[in-house]
Order: structure tokens, then C-alpha cells, then sequence
């Protein structure tokens, strides 16, 4: 069909900050203002007699082609969104409106760049859902599982690994790891560990890339040119330093990042620090209240949590459990002979040999002083418990050393079981504690003084 549209003279339609965009009949550029180089990247003389429908973004090309075809329907529409992809393939939010002429048969349409209020709107979103998960998430894992999910709103995000870093031991763990490829963590570590120096030492995100044919850059070439192409790190950074890393990761048929992404990524691993921060802040907090300090052994609350919900188990399941009351015989005169730290000494050794007589599944406690606790759950047969206190006495008749000293220490221990010797926590272990008592004032003469 003969097009009968006349290119407008150059004047006041090139002074509007919106594109004005001719398309004729089969989708071809025919007339661009001068505002469509500033937005899309293309000169004019680039685009006149190419297909608008190159330059859509591929997710949004079937949706866009129904409404140009809705268009030359002859129904105008308002403020229509999409994305489109600039001549340097960044992607740009357009809002444009447009109509059919008939006469003309062309579509004419007017276009305005949207990308930085769309990007406004996108951060405000991350930030309110990078709020919501540090509340709502049941722990790190959780939280790391719910902020990729907030990484991928902003960029794309494949491969994505959160790595914190061990004051104690030095070293960075991987705390959150996803590969497209189902690379371990642990053959990225090297070139991790690289990054993750040069971003503590400038506090800045770092892009490190390689060009197609192109070597890799050295902090990447530990992983090998076949699959690495991108990297795009970030400091996890908070008032108190940093605390980890965020990795963005993309293989030679992916994305390549750019120095825009690093501002999104910026923005993210600020947010993601502060939320991990408050997190581990937590779940210290929880567990200071839970464990003793000094054995890091369950404390009393936390045992009476397990006792009860151990108990609720058994009736519902019509198991047998019980619960094995210890001290140590004459621990008092650890402490006036050896002083304090050799007592607190002693009760972490006696916390180790504990913790290795009974199963993974039973709880040892310390309930204060020299007195423990242990719960036995699921038990076969009711002899059980009594093999574990034979164990615990074979645990110790090795010496425990602090030292220059040798302490010969000698447990007593009463066991309660259940449902014979009570059917609630309190009477359980009133049972077990006399037990222990009886125990101890039968052999409280023949317990061996500490020495050297």
C-alpha cells in the first residue's frame, strides 16, 4: 500500500523532550524526532525504514504487536508501558501514547522516557520487601533464600552467593549459594576470596569482566575462561565494618553487567547487611538466653522447653523416655583448692564427655553449678538409660588434666523414667535429683579427695 505520509519539516517537534515516531502500515520506522536518539541511542538515519518491534524488549514483543494491532484498529491508546532496549543494551522504560491515520496510514505515536521513575518505584519496592523478609524470615538461610528473590526484581540474578566472613577463623563462608551450573562454592572460593579483598580494602562494589576472546581478569582465571564471563561483587558493609560479600556471577551465555548494575547492587548489599546484621544480632540474643554461657550446654529454660514437648511426643506416641540428674562429687573443693578457672575448666571438660556419651537427638543441659541434666527420648527399652549412666561413669575414670593438675572426678547420677517416676517435668526430675542425692550420700565416703 502506497504510504501518504509527509516527513514533517525539522522545527518545534525537535525541541520536545518526548520522541515523536511515524510507523507506517508494516511496522517500519518512517519518521523519528530528534528526542528518539537522546532515549533509544539511535540517530534517526538509523531507524528510519527498520522495524520498530527490533528495538522492543523480547518479553514484551507479543503484547506490544496486539496492541499496535488494536491501534490500527483505528483505537487510540493512552499511556501504554513497555520496555524497549537502547543501542548500548540497557534496557529504557517507555510510556507512550499513539493513534491510527487513516489518511496517512500510519501509526503516530508519542514516547516518553519513564526509565528512572520505573527504577524509583522498583528500589522502593526492594526496600520495602528487603524489610519485610528480615522480619518474616526464620533465619539467615531463609532471609539470604528471600533476598535473591529481591536481587532478581532489580537485575538478573542466576547465579548469586552471599558469603560472610569468620572473625575467628579468618576465613569467608559461604553462607547462600545458587549456580546455574551446580558449580560447589568451594571451586569459586579462590576468586571470591579475591574479590572479596579488593571490595573490604575500597568499600566499593567491583565489576570485573572479560570481553568475548578476551582473557580473563586475574582474580578470575582460578575458575577457568569456559564458564566465568562476569562478576559483580559487593561489600556487605555496617556501621561495625565488613561483614561479608554479595556475588553476582554470569557465564559466557549470560548477561554481562554493567557499571549501572553496580549502583543497583550498591544499593541491595547495604540493605542486605543491615538485615543480616540484625539477624545474627538476634539469634545471639536468642541463644544467650537458651545456653549457658560457659559450657554453651542448653540452660534450664531451654530444658524444660524440650522436656516438655519430649513429653508430649511420648504420651502421643506411647514412648519411653527418661532423665539422668548428675553432679560432681566434692566439685566444691575443685574450686577452693584450684580456683575458680580450673572449676569453669573442669565443667567444660565434663560438658564435652557428656555431650559424647549420649545421641545427637538427646539433650544434655547444665542447670547450674556442677548440676546436669540429660534427657534420654525414644527409648527401646528401659535399660537404656541405665547403659548411658554406665557410660558416663567409664567417661570419667580417665583423669580430667587442667594443667599441672590431674583431677580424678566421680559423677553421681539419678535417673527418672517415664511414664513410672512421673508424668510431667517437675516430678521427673524432683525423682531424678533424689535419686542422684540417695546415690551420693551412699558413696560420699568412698569418693576420692582431688590431687595433684
Amino acid at each position: 500500500m502506497e504510504n501518504k505520509f509527509t516527513i514533517p519539516a525539522s522545527g518545534f517537534l525537535d525541541l520536545l523532550p518526548d520522541a515523536i515516531c511515524v510507523v507506517d502500515i508494516d511496522g517500519r520506522f518512517v519518521y523519528v524526532s530528534t528526542a528518539f536518539e537522546r532515549i533509544f541511542g539511535y540517530a534517526p538515519n538509523e531507524v528510519i525504514g527498520k522495524p520498530m518491534i527490533d528495538l522492543v524488549h523480547p518479553d514484551d514483543r507479543a503484547e506490544t504487536l496486539a496492541i499496535a494491532d488494536d491501534i490500527m484498529a483505528g483505537n487510540a491508546r493512552i499511556n501504554v508501558e513497555n520496555r524497549y532496549l537502547r543501542k548500548d543494551g540497557e534496557v529504557v522504560h517507555i510510556m507512550w501514547s499513539a493513534r491510527w491515520s487513516v489518511d496517512e496510514q500510519v501509526r503516530i505515536a508519542v514516547a516518553r522516557d519513564i526509565t528512572a521513575r520505573k527504577k524509583a518505584e522498583t528500589l522502593r519496592s526492594a526496600l520495602y520487601a528487603i524489610s519485610e523478609a528480615a522480619h518474616v524470615a526464620s533465619g539467615l538461610p531463609d532471609l539470604f533464600e528471600r533476598m535473591h528473590g529481591v536481587i532478581g526484581t532489580l537485575l538478573p540474578a542466576e547465579n548469586v552467593s552471599i558469603a560472610l566472613h569468620d572473625t575467628e577463623r579468618q576465613t569467608l563462608d559461604f553462607a547462600y549459594h545458587i549456580d546455574q551450573y551446580g558449580q560447589p562454592a568451594e571451586l569459586l572460593r579462590t576468586s571470591a576470596e579475591r574479590l572479596y579483598a579488593d571490595i573490604v580494602s575500597s568499600r566499593q562494589p567491583l565489576l570485573a569482566c572479560t570481553e568475548e576472546n578476551a582473557p580473563l581478569p586475574p582474580e578470575l582465571q582460578a575458575v577457568g575462561n569456559r564458564l566465568s564471563l562476569c562478576w559483580l561483587a559487593a561489600p556487605l558493609t555496617t556501621q561495625s565494618g565488613v561483614i561479608g560479600a554479595l556475588f553476582l556471577r554470569s557465564y559466557a551465555d549470560g548477561v554481562h553487567y554493567t557499571e549501572h548494575d553496580k549502583e543497583l547492587v550498591r544499593f541491595v548489599s547495604t540493605q542486605i547487611a543491615t538485615a543480616v546484621e540484625r539477624k545474627q544480632l538476634f539469634a545471639r540474643l536468642q541463644h544467650a538466653s537458651q545456653y549457658d554461657p560457659l559450657t554453651d550446654l542448653p540452660n534450664r529454660g531451654l530444658l524444660f522447653d524440650r522436656l516438655r514437648t519430649a513429653l508430649a511426643r511420648a504420651r502421643r506416641q506411647q514412648e519411653m523416655m527418661a532423665v539422668l540428674y548428675l553432679d560432681l562429687d566434692r566439685f566444691k573443693e575443685v574450686n577452693d583448692t584450684y580456683g575458680h578457672t580450673a572449676g569453669d575448666q573442669l565443667l567444660k571438660e565434663v560438658a564435652q564427655r557428656l555431650q559424647q556419651c549420649v545421641r545427637e537427638s538427646d539433650t544434655v543441659a547444665r542447670v547450674g553449678g556442677d548440676e546436669f541434666v540429660i534427657l534420654i527420648e525414644s527409648m527401646q527399652q528401659a535399660e537404656y538409660a541405665a547403659v548411658i549412666a554406665d557410660k558416663i561413669h567409664a567417661a570419667f575414670h580417665q583423669p580430667v588434666q587442667l594443667e599441672s593438675h590431674r583431677l580424678h572426678i566421680v559423677p553421681s547420677i539419678g535417673v527418672a523414667h517415664y511414664p513410672q517416676h512421673g508424668e510431667n517435668e517437675q516430678s521427673l526430675l524432683d525423682h531424678a535429683d533424689a535419686a542422684m542425692y540417695e546415690q551420693k550420700q551412699t558413696r560420699k565416703q568412698a569418693a576420692p579427695t582431688p590431687h595433684r
